[in-house]
């Protein structure tokens, strides 16, 4: 667990929730874990004492929650707080992966300027790889081959804007308009800008997806990229609410 030690070792809180069975197969071995738990510096969680079967999750109280958890922590001297979390339980529904990749989105803007962060895990076995990538591509970062594309807010750019990289093409045309519709994005005035300087291929499905957002959201989607197939798409599309520029 170098996500857990490495956070007790920078002098961060960390708090776990998982089964029982997660934590002693993943955590107990670990000297330095076990010595951080006597001194208060890591917190074990069972899963069950959090979160009963079928919840559907609140998004914006769950991040008011970590959001609380981190102040507590700077409050009592540590630099931060980092979380792990086994929530297979929490996805198992439609009404809970919604939900949840809803939470996800919204935190990771909160990650974006707060000394927190959180590492998910998932049994893949149980859940199949559309449902987790369906989470995975809300986030900068995922596990390799978790999904083709990344949406999310920015780690260095103006507040209300996203970051999109990776690939859109025909494995993603129906995660795609899922993913806009569920990320925290935030239009400022009538524009909604998305920084894709980091995508290597979109197709004419991603660009109607883009219009739909737009459409939904009485903004002009504004997609920033280096690329010349977004620009002749939109063209070609006629699609007046999405304006390709170049980035600054």
């Amino acid at each position: 667990m170098e996500f857990v030690t490495q956070a007790v070792t920078e002098g961060y809180r960390v708090l776990s929730v998982a089964d029982d069975e997660f934590v002693r197969a993943h955590l107990a071995g670990f000297e330095a874990i076990q010595e951080a738990v006597r001194r208060g510096a890591v917190r074990i969680d069972s899963i069950a004492q959090r979160y009963t079967a079928g919840d559907v999750i609140d998004p914006e109280r769950q991040v008011e929650i970590y959001a609380t958890a981190t102040e507590s922590a700077l409050a009592a001297g540590y630099a931060g707080l980092r979380a792990v979390a086994d929530v297979t339980r929490l996805v198992g529904s439609p009404e809970q992966l919604d939900a949840f990749a809803r939470y996800e989105s919204l935190v990771d803007r909160y990650m974006a300027g707060q000394p927190f962060s959180a590492l998910c895990a998932y049994n893949r076995t149980e859940l199949g790889d559309d449902v987790i990538a369906q989470v995975a591509c809300l986030h900068p970062k995922a596990s390799a081959g978790a999904t083709p594309f990344h949406l999310h807010a920015p780690r260095d750019a103006e507040a209300g804007a996203l970051e999109l990289s990776g690939e859109l093409d025909l494995v993603s045309r129906e995660m795609f308009p899922l993913a806009l519709d569920r990320v925290d994005s935030r239009a400022t005035e009538s524009e909604l800008v998305i920084d894709a300087t980091g995508l290597r291929f979109l197709d004419h499905n991603s660009m109607l997806a883009l219009s739909e957002l737009a459409e939904r959201r009485a903004a002009t989607v504004v997609l920033r990229t280096s690329g010349l197939m977004p620009a002749r798409l939109a063209e070609m599309l006629n699609l007046r609410n999405v304006r390709v520029e170049s980035p600054l």
